[in-house]
Order: structure tokens, then C-alpha cells, then sequence
């Protein structure tokens, strides 16, 4: 690829993160931006830098990589650790990889190599779904939709929660209606009451959901997660 991937390096221990920015930096396709001792200080630093990678060990005192890995959303991560158990929760995290150390330069080589492919993989479109509002008919685009509920004042409408904490009446529509429009590995229903979009997605557990997206109340949106639908969800949130 013609333009290089720009990366944050995240490690506790100063000898292990000086390793890892020397291997990064005799690798042509990596370019460091900056290379943090402390989760808590590149997490109130992430949002003013320009950088498409983060490599991060996850063992570490207060706040661990996989916690990191939640907050910093929409950019590859690749994890190091000293300890193999930590594997699944990485891959849950849609990790590009996870890399046991000792780092040896040949095996980051290859774990940045599956970054980038994902790089250089095509765009998705935006898509615009046509619907009928309660304002009348409105294009919304897809990728702004956190999820849809069934309004508490009239079952036959849908409540369209978008990003930005904004909501769209959606007259007379039945869930199996909108999921047909919607992008299938994007969007999943959850309960009988509700669809969510999966990359809002930041924690689950047996039976309860918990959103990226912040209430009025200060706290993250939760939703029930029903028995009917746990298995279907569970397969589109492990892709």
C-alpha cells in the first residue's frame, strides 16, 4: 500500500514498549505516532490524533488493553500479552490479531500484514433507507442508526434512536418490515421490543446489552437480551 498505517503503541513496562516502537519502526508499512506508558493518559489523548492502528499489551495495573480495545472504536488493534488466555476476549473484540511475547519481528510483520488487507478492502456504501415519519416521508442514512424500539404510545410505530442521541418516529411499521431494509450483519433484533445496531454494541451478557451510547442520564443505554434471539445475535456480534 502506497500510504503508510499510522500507529499508537500501548505498553506499561518502559523496556517492553521501547521493544516494540524499535520492531515497529524497521517494519516499511507502520509509521509510530506516539507510544504511551499509560492507558488512562492515551485514552484522554486518542480523539486529537491521527492514527489507524493501535498495538497494546493488555495486561496492565488499573485499566487492562482489552478495556482500551472498548473505548477507542473504529480503529484496528492489535493486542501483545505475555499469556495466551486472553485470546477469545481479543478475537471477540474483532482483534486483526493477537501476538504472544516474546514479540519476534516476523510474527508483528505478520500480524500488520492482516491489517493491511483490511485496509485495502473495498469501502462499504452508504445506504439510505426510505421510510414513513411521523414528519413525513425522510432518507435516513443507515450508519447513523443506533436502534429502533417500539414506541410506548402506539405499538403500530418504531422509535428511530440515531447517533446523536436524536429520535424519528417511524409510522405504522413492523420490526420484520425494517429489518428487511436494514443490513442484515449490521443490525440484529435482541427482544421483541427492539433492533440494535451491532457495532453499538460494547458489552453482553447472558440476558442484558450494553451500548456505546450515552443516555440523558448519564449512563450507557442497556437493553434485555431475550432467549429467542441470543443465539443469532451472539453469531453476528462474533464475525
Amino acid at each position: 500500500m502506497n500510504t503508510k498505517i499510522k500507529c499508537l503503541l500501548l505498553d506499561d513496562e518502559l523496556p517492553g514498549l521501547a521493544y516494540l516502537k524499535m520492531l515497529c519502526e524497521q517494519l516499511p508499512e507502520l509509521e509510530v505516532v506516539k507510544a504511551f506508558n499509560s492507558p488512562e493518559i492515551l485514552l484522554n489523548e486518542w480523539k486529537s490524533l491521527d492514527f489507524d492502528l493501535l498495538i497494546t499489551d493488555i495486561e496492565m495495573p488499573g485499566m487492562n488493553g482489552l478495556q482500551v480495545a472498548d473505548a477507542v472504536k473504529g480503529k484496528a488493534i492489535i493486542f501483545t500479552t505475555a499469556y495466551k488466555n486472553f485470546a477469545v476476549d481479543a478475537f471477540d473484540r474483532d482483534a486483526a490479531d493477537y501476538v504472544v511475547k516474546p514479540i519476534r519481528l516476523e510474527r508483528l510483520q505478520q500480524a500488520v500484514q492482516k491489517v493491511v488487507v483490511r485496509m485495502a478492502a473495498p469501502k462499504k456504501v452508504v445506504k439510505q433507507i426510505n421510510l414513513n415519519t411521523d414528519k413525513g416521508k425522510a432518507l435516513i442514512n443507515v450508519e447513523k442508526i443506533f436502534c429502533i424500539v417500539t414506541s410506548t404510545i402506539d405499538s403500530r410505530d418504531k422509535i428511530l434512536f440515531l447517533n446523536d442521541s436524536s429520535k424519528i418516529t417511524v409510522k405504522n411499521s413492523s420490526f420484520e418490515k425494517l429489518i428487511e431494509m436494514l443490513p442484515t450483519p449490521e443490525f440484529c433484533r435482541i427482544n421483541k421490543k427492539a433492533v440494535i445496531a451491532v457495532k453499538h454494541v460494547q458489552y453482553y451478557s447472558h440476558d442484558e446489552i450494553t451500548a456505546d451510547i450515552i443516555h440523558t442520564d448519564g449512563k450507557n443505554y442497556t437493553f434485555p437480551l431475550s432467549e429467542i434471539y441470543r443465539n443469532d445475535f451472539i453469531k453476528l456480534v462474533k464475525i
